[in-house]
């Protein structure tokens, strides 16, 4: 089934019309493949996830979530940080030109930012994640 899933969102994303969009979801799909070393999952739609976490809030809510992602979307991508951006406003510093949500960070493109920077972030919200909660 994971071989599966993962053809077709390659499968989506080769549909996509902006060739640079293309380029850069590919990209991002192996950099998150490489850092969470799972494979990806399609989220609510067109969120492709990697890895997944359970979490519970106070209020008794709760929920299933991906540990990172990326969406295609028509005017930008989206990477969703889901530690959030308190620890890491220094590497935010050195991204470059970019957006943020409360756990999305927007960009135009891939060569707007520092990869090596991106990939660091993406890093450490990934290990952020894991160590709070419980991961399968």
């Amino acid at each position: 089934m994971e071989e599966g899933q993962l053809s077709f969102i390659k499968e989506q994303l080769s549909k996509l019309d902006d060739e640079q969009k293309r380029e850069d979801c590919f990209a991002l799909l192996q950099l998150m493949m490489g850092i969470t070393n799972e494979q990806p999952q399609l989220w609510r739609g067109n969120m492709i996830g990697f890895g997944r976490y359970h979490y519970k809030y106070e209020s008794g809510r709760e929920g299933e979530w991906f540990l990172t992602g990326f969406c295609p979307r028509k005017n930008n991508l989206v990477v969703y940080i889901v530690a959030g951006f308190k620890e890491y406003e220094a590497l935010l510093a050195k991204l470059g030109k970019y957006k943020t949500g409360s756990s999305c960070l927007y960009i135009n493109s891939l060569r707007d930012v520092d990869s090596k920077v991106l990939s660091t972030l993406i890093s450490l919200s990934v290990e952020h994640m894991r160590k709070k909660y419980i991961v399968d």
